[in-house]
């Protein structure tokens, strides 16, 4: 991990502000969802991306049953079900 240098306290809410210059580096604006991953005993923040649930892809989604699932995948499926009939 690269050090920026740039400390924030934890304020009373637990909230800690995201600086700006990173939020212009990482195209973050106001309400973008962050997800938060644990790796040891570091705590990484990163823009939220919709993926396929399957391939993990964030290229050519399409939406089905409120799931995200992308061109390539659903393709198989398809072929998956033209080969049970």
């Amino acid at each position: 991990m690269k050090s920026t240098g740039i400390i924030r306290r934890v304020d009373e809410l637990g909230r800690v502000v995201i600086p700006i210059e990173l939020r212009n580096q990482f195209n973050i604006v106001e309400k973008d969802p962050i997800e938060i991953y644990v790796e040891g005993s570091s705590i990484i923040l990163k823009k939220f991306e919709p993926n396929c649930i399957f391939c993990g892809s964030n290229k050519n989604l399409l939406e089905y049953s409120d799931k995200l699932i992308c061109k390539s995948c659903s393709e198989k499926i398809a072929e998956l079900k033209l080969e049970e009939e």
